[in-house]
């Protein structure tokens, strides 16, 4: 009986570990309380189908805080329906079209899915893209993977 039981158990965390890893680069976004600005952006913009997509995705994914450091009203502006182009061309900046984890990530150029290139930086105190510090990494989905910077990218 406990055999059965410890079975049961490994299996249903089985089945929850891939239930998790399920999870698209969008749905950690949108689980993530610091993202709210990025994912009200992304659905701005009309990139939540194409971000759910089979990629894969690696998103320099700026937090709450580094939407607050633009001037004022800029967030405000950039989601206004005319500013749509403008908004995606911020937004696929930050994608680069490969899944890179961390411990693979050298210093050079990285393509974004905008065309334009990002320039990364592995120091000694860590990753920089562009002048965003990258400052949590690894964020698995299904499609991709997030690193988490405290600034926004702007092309």
């Amino acid at each position: 009986m406990k055999l059965r039981s410890l079975l049961a158990t490994f299996a249903l965390c089985l089945g929850l570990s891939a239930a998790a890893s399920a999870k698209t680069v969008v749905d950690i976004a949108v689980g993530s309380p610091d993202h709210t600005t990025l994912v009200a952006a992304v659905k701005a913009a009309g990139l939540v189908e194409t971000l759910s997509g089979a990629g894969p995705f690696t998103i320099f994914a700026p937090t709450n805080a580094a939407f607050a450091k633009l001037p004022a009203g800029t967030v405000e502006s950039l989601l206004l329906p005319e500013n749509k182009a403008k908004l995606v061309a911020i937004l696929t900046y930050h994608v680069v079209p490969a899944k890179v984890m961390a411990a693979d990530v050298k210093s050079g150029e990285a393509p974004t899915v905008n065309g334009k290139k990002l320039n990364l930086k592995v120091g000694a105190n860590g990753v920089m893209v562009n002048k965003a510090k990258v400052t949590a990494t690894d964020l698995v989905g299904s499609n991709g993977v997030i690193h988490v910077v405290d600034t926004v990218i702007l092309p």
